[in-house]
Parts: structure tokens; C-alpha cells; sequence
């Protein structure tokens, strides 16, 4: 390995054993840090000069969206940034460069109400319906995910991470471990949400001891991210929805929602987990219905009359 590989291992150790970054967060570190090495031809940390960066950075532009290279940058700056404090390096090559671009809104994508109601009738439908009790107890763990899913705006991650007790039903809360290993509680607040939560853990309490998870599928084993993702392309294709819906999209619509039913944005916050509120201000940006009803009731045209 050469120099520059073996710092950057020691710095990821550094990463999970003293920062205690995430698997998620540490998995695009080391893809991050590995496509800057193999791609510089540079073996030596002192080599790498802010001309070397800047045609790195120009490189990221042509193969990636803006996002995705505002991530890639970040990773590099937090290495350099070890590599100062550690005194690796006496100057950071990023403090000689200027890295600015603009990063295009590009507004969350929500599920008009009526599908999602239309969505979750499917699935208490194939409950009704089924022939067999295997059937029957899949229906009845889909309808718990999803109704969940959408009733705390929480992340797939959060969802498929929920520990066996995470949920208490005797104040109707739910502890979800979110980005950073931060904590939030957010209340259920809808009684039929709640029993059928009750129900599934009563069915499954056999699956969810074996895996320590509060979703898990018949074998014993919880329920991942790749699971809930094909349940909902099921139920979008049984439910005739001509719309491509992914788990993020109903974390859009509870926060949209809420917004356009006079929530309070910070409140809103709170409820996703999100550290920034500008974070969470992107749903300002997609609250039409209510933009349409202040206008057509407040706005002074009505009372022209011509």
C-alpha cells in the first residue's frame, strides 16, 4: 500500500472508532477516499497540490450530478482536515482553492393523498382476502410497515432499524434512531394505526424475539430495506398505480402534509429528525394546495370589481 492508502485507512479507523460515523456515512468515505487515490496517480500525501485537486473536482463535474459531487467533495475536505490536525501536512491544498457551484432545488416528490389511501386499502384488501395464513400474516406485517411508514414521516432505514421495544403502546410512541445516532419520539396519533400495530406484534411475537427487530419477515430474520421497497412496487402494481412510489416519497408526503394543514415548520423539523431547518424547508417549496387556497381566499383581486 502506499503512503497515501495507509492514511487513508488509519483516518477511517479514526472515523468509526473516535467519531463514530455510521456504516452509511463510512461506506461512501471509503468509496470517496478510494476514487480519489486510484484516480490522482499520486502516492505521496505532500504531492497532492491544489492543481491536482482542482482537475479531481473538474472530473467529479462531468461524470456526476451536483449533489452527488458536493458529497464527494465533503469527504475529501474532511480527510484533509485530519490530515492538518493530525500535522500531517503543514497546508491544506483545499484552503488555495475556491469551490463554488450551485446545486439545482430539486423538490421532493410527493403521492397525492387519495393514492396513498387507495395504496393502503390494497393491502387491507389482500389481508381480507387471502387463502392462506402465511398470506394472511404477510398482509398484516405490510400493512403495519407501511401504515407506520407514513404516519411519523420516518426514514426506510429508521423503519427496517426499529428494535423490538422501540414502540410503547402505552403512551402510542415510537423511538426511531435517525441520522448520527440521534433519538427522536414521535407520537402515533391515529387510534386504528396504533391497533394494528398491536395486532402485528401479537402475530409476530415470535420473529420479532428471534431478530431483536420490530419488523421481521416468517423466517425469523428483519425486515430490510430491499424488502419494504418490493412490498410497495407490489401494492403499486395490484392498486393499478400508474406512479413509481418509493419509500422516501411517503417521508415527503407526512411532511407536506402537515405543512399545507398549518404545522408549524419547526415542529415539521422535529418530526423528520432533520439537525437544519433549511433542511427541512424544501417542503415549503411543494405545498401548492396551500398556496392556491391563500390565494383564491386572500389575495385583494376577489374584491376588484370591473
Amino acid at each position: 500500500m502506499s503512503n497515501l492508502e495507509i492514511t487513508m485507512e488509519a483516518y477511517l479507523t479514526f472515523c468509526q472508532d473516535q467519531k463514530r460515523l455510521d456504516r452509511k456515512t463510512m461506506k461512501a468515505y471509503r468509496i470517496d477516499l478510494k476514487q480519489f487515490s486510484e484516480q490522482i496517480m499520486v502516492t505521496e500525501i505532500l504531492e497532492i497540490t491544489p492543481n491536482i485537486l482542482e482537475n479531481f473536482i473538474t472530473s467529479l463535474h462531468q461524470k456526476y450530478q451536483p449533489k452527488t459531487v458536493k458529497r464527494k467533495i465533503a469527504s475529501l475536505k474532511a480527510f484533509f482536515h485530519y490530515l492538518e490536525f493530525k500535522e500531517i501536512i503543514d497546508k491544506n491544498p483545499f484552503n488555495k482553492i475556491q469551490i463554488k457551484f450551485r446545486e439545482p432545488v430539486i423538490l421532493p416528490k410527493t403521492i397525492p393523498l387519495s393514492t396513498v389511501e387507495n395504496f393502503l386499502s390494497i393491502i387491507y384488501r389482500e389481508r381480507k382476502q387471502a387463502n392462506t395464513d402465511y398470506q394472511k400474516r404477510n398482509a398484516l406485517r405490510d400493512i403495519a410497515a407501511m401504515e407506520l411508514l407514513f404516519a411519523t414521516g420516518m426514514r426506510i432505514s429508521e423503519l427496517c432499524s426499529l428494535g423490538k421495544d422501540d414502540i410503547r403502546f402505552e403512551d402510542g410512541t415510537v423511538l426511531i434512531y435517525g441520522k448520527g445516532s440521534k433519538e427522536r419520539r414521535i407520537q402515533i396519533g391515529n387510534h386504528d394505526v396504533l391497533q394494528i400495530l398491536k395486532e402485528y406484534k401479537q402475530e409476530y411475537q415470535k420473529e420479532i424475539e428471534n431478530c431483536q427487530h420490530f419488523f421481521a419477515n416468517q423466517t425469523g430474520r428483519s425486515l430490510s430495506d430491499q424488502a419494504v421497497r418490493r412490498l410497495i412496487n407490489k401494492y403499486t402494481s395490484l392498486a393499478a398505480i400508474d406512479l413509481h412510489i418509493t419509500p422516501h416519497m411517503f417521508r415527503h408526503t407526512f411532511a407536506t402534509s402537515l405543512l399545507e394543514a398549518d404545522v408549524d415548520i419547526r415542529y415539521i423539523q422535529e418530526m423528520l429528525g432533520h439537525s437544519s431547518i433549511t433542511v427541512t424547508e424544501i417542503y415549503t417549496h411543494v405545498a401548492v394546495s396551500k398556496q392556491r387556497d391563500i390565494l383564491v381566499t386572500k389575495h385583494p383581486r376577489k374584491n376588484f370589481h370591473l
